[in-house]
């Protein structure tokens, strides 16, 4: 198996149509559907279902449009890193990053970079933790930056100057928005929404046993699209500030949680894993910079 069947196969499996996917790629319609044939029985599978209107993955070939994705990004990642042993003013960086308003630091820092390294490019993709240490583990992405403190026998890390305050986004016209903030009574009996991760951990810290006596109406992994089903008075989100819009005129309003709950972030790689030249200059950049910020507040 080439990467290029792989890389034909991602086309075909996002245009989800033969002659759209062959225009794409610069080739003939029957020279695609031959290599996709061929891919077919060299793993054994059914990777699509044609159709009228195009084609259907069949789960195998879901599953193959997951693996060969991240596939393709390592490979993409390692020709990257290599160009870049010989060209130290270019390179490229990949992140995988948690929602916060502190990810805003670390964008200073590319800044920085670029500066240094004018031909510099950088990749980001956002999710939970699970997701970007799923990343990390497999050499695709050089950073994760975690809602949760590493786990010290597989990364080393770096914890970022300053934390995030949670509270409750709800609509603008809610009689809660006349409170400086928000306690637990004020919880009992709404319909909370936040992300899985948050509900089995943060929540749980601040509010102790308790905890049980709350009732999660549903789960978001992205806060915007919680903030959708607020304005829709579906619920009431609990969100670190600052990531959603409650600006006047948003139609949303946040306060923050009474006793505070605050959550540090980490900018994370693997304890054994090696960093090319432009990602060791980046780290040297942000560990500097931290470090002067927390100076500063003291």
């Amino acid at each position: 198996m080439e990467l290029k069947e792989l890389r034909w196969f991602l086309v075909l499996a996002e245009e989800g149509n033969m002659t759209r996917a062959a225009e794409q790629l610069h080739i003939t319609q029957p020279t695609l559907s031959k290599q996709m044939k061929a891919l077919e029985i060299e793993l054994h599978q059914k990777l699509f279902i044609r159709q009228s209107a195009g084609i259907r993955l069949t789960d195998e070939g879901q599953l193959l449009r997951e693996e060969a994705a991240d596939v393709i990004a390592l490979a993409d990642r390692m020709e990257s890193r290599f160009i870049s042993l010989s060209h130290l003013e270019s390179g490229s960086l990949y992140f995988g990053l948690a929602e916060s308003c502190q990810i805003r630091h670390l964008a200073a820092e590319v800044k920085h970079l670029k500066e240094e390294c004018p031909g510099l490019e950088y990749h980001v993709i956002s999710g939970v933790s699970m997701q970007v240490t799923d990343k990390l583990d497999k050499g695709i992405i050089d950073f994760a930056v975690l809602a949760e403190k590493p786990d010290e026998t597989k990364y080393e890390w770096l914890p970022f100057p300053e934390k995030d305050r949670w509270g409750l986004v709800m609509p603008a016209d809610c009689m809660l928005v006349k409170k400086e903030a928000v306690t637990f009574d004020d919880l009992i009996g709404l319909p909370l929404l936040c992300s899985a991760q948050a509900w089995k951990r943060d929540i749980p810290r601040w509010c102790g046993k308790r905890f049980k006596r709350l009732r999660l109406e549903g789960s978001f992994g992205l806060a915007y699209n919680g903030a959708v089903f607020v304005k829709e008075g579906l619920g009431y989100l609990l969100a670190l500030d600052n990531i959603v819009n409650t600006s006047e005129g948003s139609g949303l309003a946040f306060r923050p949680l009474t006793p505070v709950l605050e959550t540090t972030l980490y900018l994370t790689w693997r304890r054994n894993g090696s960093l090319s030249p432009v990602a060791r200059r980046f780290l040297d950049l942000a560990r500097e910079s931290f470090q002067n910020i927390t100076r500063r507040k003291e």
